[in-house]
């Protein structure tokens, strides 16, 4: 039996390599097909829609926060992928009692890159998993440093809510080149109208997820803060965190450029 600790710093179980993977995070389903766990996975969520073929064939298990428990235990997994803020606590600790749960908790790009390699690990898939996340982490490093330009990055509509410290997005934004102008607060604060327009925000960044801004948003948002550049942005760039990130270092340097250019 070999023992694994996850990110929240449980101990996970395995008695052999999984062959019966239950994934409950879309980035983190992704990661395992490009791990090429295809006949491992058996069920992933219905917000896992990266591979499309995945998101078609593979058995649907409930949303992330709202899982299908009957369906997990149908598929009787040897493994379960979870994240502590897509997944509800209580329905992770039922599906503990039962199975081997491997949570990732990710805040920024480390421990996106330490997630890629322990999966890897539990995977035996180790060697794909490091070589993933070094190639990350080179592009990364070639992103071009940008002179910071203040922004509020908004995930909800109704009322509006917004990324902040302690976020995935937050450590992403600095990385894009962007100065997170709600540094002080925490996760995802609820903005008015008024908080919005005085928030000295050089940009407006509008989410495709989870609410899905589109173009008709714009003249909403610009109405609010007519100095500010609204764009609307690749929600999966800025929230994903497993072999998406390839690409997210290029789509940075071409929005920012968009932006200010």
């Amino acid at each position: 039996m070999a023992v694994y600790i996850d990110q929240m710093g449980r101990e996970v179980s395995l008695d052999a390599p999984p062959t019966r993977i239950v994934s409950l995070v879309p980035s983190q389903t992704e990661l395992l097909a490009w791990l090429g766990l295809d006949e491992q996975v058996l069920g992933i969520t219905r917000f896992c829609i990266h591979p499309p073929h995945w998101f078609r064939q593979k058995k649907r298990v409930g949303g992330t926060k709202q899982l299908n428990l009957a369906a997990i235990a149908a598929l009787q997994p040897d493994l379960i992928l979870g994240n502590k803020e897509e997944n509800e606590q209580g329905q992770i600790e039922a599906l503990s009692a039962h199975y081997p749960v491997w949570m990732s908790d990710i805040v920024d790009l480390g421990g996106a890159l330490d997630m890629i390699k322990r999966v890897g690990s539990l995977c035996f898939r180790e060697q794909a998993a490091l070589s993933l996340a070094t190639d990350i982490a080179l592009a990364f490093e070639q992103l071009p440093v940008q002179p910071p330009r203040r922004a509020v990055y908004l995930i909800w509509r109704e009322p509006f809510m917004a990324a902040a410290s302690g976020t995935f997005i937050d450590d992403m934004l600095r990385r894009a080149g962007f100065e997170n102008v709600l540094a002080s607060q925490q996760r995802y604060p609820v903005l008015s109208e008024a908080q919005l327009a005085q928030s000295g925000a050089e940009v407006i960044l509008l989410s495709s997820e989870p609410y899905p801004f589109q173009d008709k948003h714009l003249a909403e948002i610009q109405a609010i803060c007519p100095a500010a550049v609204i764009r609307l942005v690749d929600g999966e760039a800025f929230s994903w965190y497993g072999s998406r990130l390839l690409h997210t270092p290029s789509y940075f340097y071409g929005l920012y450029t968009a932006c200010f250019s």
